[in-house]
């Protein structure tokens, strides 16, 4: 069988249309075997090399909507299941079909994920999103997954995010305000207080609460940028985009902030201790047992993912519900028959919202935090997708998007319709968007999922149901609804979204 790249793969040139391959390229290869989901699609190979090919090769697809470019040049080479194309000396691969993510994302050879230099400066080597899969990534993951993401933890942490959900409804009494400030600081006081056992005002000065934001924001900005230095070996040592300079000021203040909150606990007596996840890992003996620095790396990494995908899709929802006015008098609606107006929404009521979790997935479709599942895998081995060679040390791609915009998978892809998720009668799909439906799967799937889905899951369901109840949402005067996106590691509203609310319970 012909292998996807040749031994040593050619740099591709730069395109302002987007396609990985030159028009010396040969033509398209026959259809690929399996072909499942609508029209079969010709996979193009990168054999031919072109004339005095650029170095840089297609550095220009991963920049700006990276995701949007991909799908373009996919589709525009009819290669929507496997295409291949470089990024300097980094072979890539990326999928645009739901069979072939499969094969990326649940195979054994892409168990690990391509650490780049900022994941690298930033510690995240050493925590659960890219730890090299061996005994350590095992011992961290079950550790999350008993301490901190299980049902029985998400279930004990209810009270908390009532808390804050109640605080948001209080804090909305404002004319006209960015909801995004909202939404993050809330689920900032959501990932201390579980993670932490830390409590901020929602909008008090808290100068702790400001460093921590600060440094979330930062690492967001330096993991979320195209480094060129990984790709282009000749380039590696000059910095020229300032991000080797911007961790190694970011780190330090890292490992500050987090020693200070480990030495606190540390600290305290033992009828004091909370029981939240930094008395867990204090508390672990034998091989479980982590070092300082790996603690700061895993608690880091906590507050990192935690704090901004729950704010960034929740935006997105009240986004989708102030254009479709029709979809907030549905919610609405199933809210007033299924709790009422003489009460305020509780967690175990969002279990009988039907439409409104349809509502969420339908914007975890249209709108997925991670449109390329944030972070790419590492062919560890040599192996085999779709029945093409892919070489060790080969970076592979899920382009969710582009999945979820498929109309050979989705009927009217490009319409906003919750009801696509509803059966004939107003019982709930049994759809899961938890990674066994790769049609839908914004948390990933296999052992690299997102291990905190079902508390982000939870927290958006609870959240968006409480906001909805107490509140009907307009667009402000000021400034209209803005869908444009730009994506840095999460796909958020380039325009944050500004919004005026009407209290209804009480009418």
């Amino acid at each position: 069988m012909q292998r996807l790249f040749p031994s040593k793969p050619p740099p591709l040139p730069l395109s302002a249309s987007a396609p990985p391959l030159s028009s010396h390229s040969s033509p398209p290869l026959g259809s690929p075997r399996r072909p499942r989901l609508g029209k079969a699609s010709p996979l193009f190979s990168a054999h031919t090399r072109p004339e005095r090919p650029p170095a840089i090769g297609s550095m220009g697809l991963m920049v700006g909507l990276a995701h949007r470019k991909l799908a373009h040049a996919a589709d525009t080479l009819r290669a929507r299941r496997l295409m291949a194309f470089s990024l300097g000396d980094t072979r890539v691969i990326v999928t645009s079909h739901p069979d072939v993510a499969r094969e990326v994302l649940n195979r054994s050879a892409f168990a690990d994920r391509p650490i780049k230099e900022t994941a690298y400066g930033l510690m995240f080597h050493r925590a659960i999103g890219f730890a090299p899969s061996g005994a350590y990534w095992r011992t961290l993951r079950s550790i999350a997954a008993t301490h901190l993401f299980s049902p029985r933890q998400i279930s004990g942490s209810e009270a908390w995010r009532l808390e804050i959900a109640a605080d948001m409804v209080r804090a909305l009494g404002r004319r006209s305000f960015r909801v995004r400030e909202v939404l993050k600081r809330a689920s900032l006081n959501n990932i201390m207080g579980s993670v932490f056992g830390k409590k901020y005002e929602l909008f008090a000065e808290d100068e702790e609460a400001r460093e921590v934001q600060g440094l979330v924001e930062e690492g967001y900005e330096l993991l979320g940028k195209l480094n060129w230095s990984d790709h282009l070996p000749f380039l590696a040592g000059l910095d020229l985009q300032g991000i080797r300079f911007r961790c190694s000021r970011l780190v330090p203040r890292v490992n500050r902030f987090v020693n200070r909150i480990i030495d606190e606990h540390r600290n305290r007596t033992g009828d004091k201790k909370s029981g939240d996840f930094v008395d867990v890992l204090l508390s672990l003996q034998g091989l479980d047992k982590l070092s300082d620095g790996d603690m700061v790396a895993v608690l880091w990494e906590m507050i990192f993912r935690g704090t901004d995908t729950v704010a960034v899709l929740i935006e997105w929802v009240l986004a989708r519900i102030i254009l479709h006015p029709r979809v907030q008098m549905k919610v609405q609606a199933e809210l007033d028959l299924a709790v009422g107006r003489s009460r305020s929404v509780a967690e175990s009521d969002v279990a009988r919202l039907t439409y409104t979790r349809a509502l969420i997935k339908e914007t975890l479709r249209m709108h997925p935090p991670g449109p390329l599942l944030s972070w790419a895998r590492l062919a560890i081995s040599d192996t085999w997708v779709d029945g093409w060679h892919v070489p060790k040390g080969t970076t592979a791609m899920v382009n969710m998007w582009a999945i979820a915009r498929d109309p050979h998978v989705w009927v009217r892809p490009e319409e906003f319709e919750p009801e696509r998720f509803l059966s004939e009668g107003a019982g709930d799909v049994e759809f899961s968007i938890f990674g066994s439906d790769l049609r839908l799967a914004p948390f990933g799937s296999g052992r690299r999922s997102c291990p905190g889905k079902a508390l982000a899951m939870a927290t958006v369901g609870f959240w968006v149901a409480t906001l909805l109840h107490e509140y009907t949402w307009r667009a402000s005067d000021e400034a209209p609804v803005d869908l444009t996106e730009v994506l840095r590691l999460s796909c958020e509203m380039a325009s944050p979204l500004t919004v005026t609310v009407c209290p209804r319970r009480g009418l």
